[in-house]
């Protein structure tokens, strides 16, 4: 099923979100790029990182996913808006992007674009859209004390 995503990169992730948006497009998916619009080297991430998590709180049902070397200060950057659970990917076992998904409704993933390739970032992506949060009152119980405890 088709969905909205919304991107943004800073320059270390700017070529990995040119490819994977031309990917998300070509798989149906509705694409929202918040930038950078083009490579600008020791640009800042903050501004592009916030401008998704905004979108994703706002649009319910909608998806974010952040490009930057790391992945972790674009996380955190969106993680500091109310209603945002984005988890982190820079390679490693794919069980954890469907646990983000499944355990924590995780609504924006954050790619480390210095540690994963355009094949690695592809497959992590598509199976995140694809998994869907389990529901299980345990996991719901959690996210909502997440909620109640957040400052955003």
């Amino acid at each position: 099923m088709p969905k909205r995503i919304y991107l943004a990169a800073d320059h270390a992730g700017f070529e990995l979100k040119e490819k994977i948006k031309k990917m998300l497009t070509e798989h149906g998916h509705e694409v929202v790029d918040n930038g950078a619009h083009q490579l600008t080297p020791g640009d800042d991430y903050p501004g592009y990182m916030r401008a998704v998590a905004d979108a994703v709180a706002r649009d319910a049902g909608s998806f974010g996913v952040l490009f930057g070397g790391s992945g972790e200060g674009e996380a955190m950057v969106a993680n500091r808006v109310k209603g945002i659970r984005a988890a982190e990917f820079y390679g490693g076992p794919l069980d954890i992007i469907k646990l983000s998904r499944e355990h924590n409704n995780a609504n924006i993933l954050s790619i480390g674009a210095r540690f994963v390739n355009g094949e690695e970032a592809e497959r992590a992506i598509l199976l995140w859209l694809k998994t869907d949060f389990s529901n299980e009152e345990r996991h719901v119980r959690r996210i909502r004390e997440i909620e109640e405890n957040s400052n955003g």
